[in-house]
């Protein structure tokens, strides 16, 4: 009986050896190397931002003798802006960008002895050449332009200004994006228009330094975007 056993247990391993031989080698597959996308910024973009602006420099020039107060008014903007970037290199882009914002109520007034001047812009704009320096979905860039702007000022007596609508701006900023086609920035940029100065029919009134802070928080849409374009090796 134990012979028996034996016999038929040996047949049954020989059996299986036999099967196991036939089946078909199991193919090896290596895993793909994992390659970090290359995001590509160029192409035109279009988006919106929000803000704020502040009073520059407070130093004013009194011609009276009399002593001027002055009072230096912050403003809520918000606008929109379009641009065009260029990755000439695989960290650099270059770009161009035209800018326009509306403010709410950037007055600057000055009390005289005998007047109230009000000095006021409803929006502000620029066109400006961007340089930055991108890690994938995120760049970091400066700026520079031309800064235009609206050109008012009120008086309660007659007098005349010489007040400009034209200056520069330079800004930076950081912009990173956080989605297909879609990116995010945060900004700082300063105006400069020069100096204004107002006179009234007895002589030189006042002279001060005209120029804005602004701090803008926007979101970009990039129409060129296909995803991000992986290196081949």
């Amino acid at each position: 009986m134990k012979k028996l056993l034996l016999a038929v247990t040996v047949a049954a391993l020989s059996s299986t050896s036999v099967f196991a031989a036939d089946l078909a080698a199991r193919p090896y597959t290596k895993a793909p190397a994992y390659v970090a996308p290359i995001y590509n910024w160029t192409g035109f973009y279009i988006g919106a931002h929000i803000g704020g602006a502040f009073g520059g420099s407070n130093s004013v020039t009194d011609f009276t003798g009399t002593g001027i107060a002055s009072n230096n008014k912050s403003a809520f903007l918000g606008g929109a802006q379009i641009g065009y970037n260029y990755q000439f290199s695989p960290n650099w882009v270059f770009g161009i960008e035209g800018d326009f914002s509306g403010l709410s109520s950037n007055n600057r007034t000055f009390v005289t002895a005998t007047d109230v001047y009000t000095a006021k812009s409803d929006w502000l704009a620029s066109v400006t050449g961007r340089l930055g320096y991108t890690w994938g979905p995120g760049m970091i860039y400066a700026k520079g332009g031309a800064a235009f702007r609206d050109n008012s000022m009120a008086g309660t007596t007659p007098f005349v200004t010489t007040r400009d609508d034209t200056g520069y701006t330079v800004g930076a900023g950081l912009e990173y994006m956080f989605a297909p086609a879609w990116s995010a920035k945060i900004e700082y940029q300063y105006y400069n228009f020069g100096h204004t100065s107002v006179a009234d029919a007895v002589g030189p009134v006042l002279r001060y330094s005209d120029d804005l802070h602004t701090v803008k928080a926007g979101i970009n849409y990039h129409f060129n975007w296909g995803g991000p374009v992986v290196a081949k090796y």
